[in-house]
């Protein structure tokens, strides 16, 4: 029986398979990360850097009378581990305006550099630790109060903050805003195996918070795409 050369080929093994697109390998990169607060004070930065993980992002402030005594240590730890790094505001905003707090946050560890190591601050907005869910704020003041926050950070610094949320509380309290996806990125925690609903019309998280105990410290987070996008992110 005659076969023929393509088919013989293929017996053969020596037609490869076509080569996937590079934007579908990048599409599935991830970077590992995490974040970390006050009072999460057992950090190995050098093991996580070794283990792969290369942003860190770090609690400055909260409110405008609250000042994290670790920030500082925690936050010289992680640069000179080599990590690219940045600082996140922990929201009341029932205590004083969005542009008082981003004041405070920048006085105190929040502001961004173009050094290519700096992440853009971070607005830490979710459940009130300490009475009602939504601070007794309406969704459209809830709304107004962020959308002061994000305005006057980017007016001191040229960047958009980053906005760490979950969807839940998101669509509770602002009504599931799409105020801010074309400009601030989006940190979503969600520790049920995957991000989840994506809320307020962000087409994606950026990073992803996947749990709340990281093997080095703090809480996981995933970026959503390569090292380049971290860097990116970094640098503006």
């Amino acid at each position: 029986m005659k076969v023929s050369a393509s088919l013989l080929a293929i017996a053969l093994g020596l037609v490869r398979a076509a080569p996937v697109p590079d934007f579908e390998i990048e599409k599935r990169s991830t970077v590992q990360g995490f974040d970390i607060s006050d009072y999460q004070t057992s950090v190995n930065f050098a093991a996580a850097y070794s283990s792969g993980a290369r942003f860190v992002i770090i609690k400055a402030t909260e409110g405008t009378g609250y000042i994290s005594p670790e920030f500082s240590s925690q936050y010289t730890g992680a640069t000179n581990a080599g990590f690219i790094r940045g600082g996140y505001h922990f929201a009341h905003p029932d205590e004083s305006s969005g542009s008082t707090q981003a004041a405070y946050f920048l006085a105190h560890g929040g502001g961004w550099s173009g050094d290519g190591i700096t992440l853009p601050g971070m607005l830490d907005i979710e459940y009130n630790p300490n009475g009602a869910e939504c601070y007794g704020l309406s969704q459209s003041a809830m709304v107004s109060w962020i959308t002061s926050f994000v305005n006057y950070y980017h007016s001191e610094t040229t960047r958009y903050p980053l906005i760490y949320s979950t969807n839940d509380w998101w669509s509770t309290c602002t009504g599931n805003s799409a105020a801010f996806h074309t400009e601030s990125p989006l940190v979503l925690a969600d520790y049920n195996g995957s991000p989840g609903t994506i809320p307020g019309d962000w087409p994606y998280q950026t990073i992803w918070q996947n749990t709340d105990s990281y093997a080095y410290g703090g809480d996981s987070d995933i970026f959503n795409g390569p090292l380049s996008g971290v860097q990116k992110l970094a640098t503006g």
